[in-house]
């Protein structure tokens, strides 16, 4: 049986649906940073391979992807959209799995959350701590 996040009560990935998604994390990494893909939406694109996440029935594999500093996104998301077939059918030359799950692609949205909640908790603690005025004559 597999253990479950006592918090949500959502089933949590078993050892081989996180050792799958990081062989195919690397290799899509590997793929990208070649430059191997033919579409133009990815030329000169540097980007970020942070998670793979594979389904409990190992059939999908959703990668959330992050472009170098963030600019045109979506962009590169279609991009990558359009180009996986080509980067499954790479990935399953590097990889050696039996069946190789289908690929999707997502925009990773951690970074801007962890900004703003940064941002928030900077927000708490000005107001917590407000600044002393300085006395001019001293």
């Amino acid at each position: 049986m597999r253990s479950e996040d006592r918090r949500s009560g959502t089933r949590l990935p078993g050892p081989r649906q996180l050792r799958i998604g990081e062989v195919i994390r690397h290799a899509l990494s590997h793929v990208l940073h070649r430059g191997e893909a033919n579409d133009p939406g990815l030329d000169g694109v540097s980007v970020t391979v942070t998670e793979v996440r594979v389904s409990p029935d190992l059939r999908r594999a959703t990668a959330f992807v992050m472009p170098l500093g963030g600019a045109d996104a979506a962009e590169l998301v279609a991009s990558l959209r359009r180009a996986a077939p080509f980067l499954r059918r790479r990935i399953g030359k590097a990889v050696a799995l039996k069946r190789l799950p289908d690929l999707s692609f997502d925009l990773d949205s951690r970074f801007d959350n962890a900004d703003r909640i940064n941002a928030l908790l900077q927000t708490v603690a000005s107001d917590l701590h407000p600044s002393v005025p300085q006395d001019d004559d001293a």
